[in-house]
């Protein structure tokens, strides 16, 4: 792939015709906006990756919420219903679950957290390109 100082730069640009010129403005700023938009694209679905890894997170985080949750009310019922050892055991168990809940929470709020959706490195270095076209039309 060429880079943009390579696109029209078969000869120096003072021995170019206006028209010449002008061609090479238009390859170079059209090489210019496909490399920012694969730029964008690529960082969107790097985003959108974290976003899903995050989402599917919650989604354990629920199941082990809620099967933690039952084992605990299992637990008190066998508190309940015979004061036994079994209990302790039921207890346990959901204990442990809810903790792996609160672990996949925080997995999910961090991954969410680097998932926004605006391709923020692509927005500021065409803004960055935008400010040196801008800069070279004033000279």
């Amino acid at each position: 792939m060429s880079s943009i100082t390579d696109v029209g730069a078969d000869k120096p640009a003072a021995d170019k015709s206006t028209a010449e010129l002008v061609h090479d403005l238009t390859s170079q700023f059209s090489h210019l906006a496909r490399t920012e938009i694969r730029l964008a694209v690529r960082e969107v679905q790097d985003k959108a990756k974290h976003a899903g890894i995050g989402f599917a997170s919650i989604g354990a985080a629920g199941v082990l919420a809620l099967y933690g949750g039952g084992v605990v009310l299992a637990g008190l019922v066998m508190l309940l219903a015979m004061a036994v050892p079994a209990w302790v055991a039921a207890m346990i168990v959901g204990a442990v679950l809810l903790a792996g809940a609160g672990i996949a929470a925080l997995v999910a709020r961090g991954q969410l957290r680097k998932g926004s959706p605006m391709p923020s490195e692509a927005v500021e270095s065409a803004k960055e390109d935008v400010q040196v076209v801008k800069e070279a039309v004033r000279r």
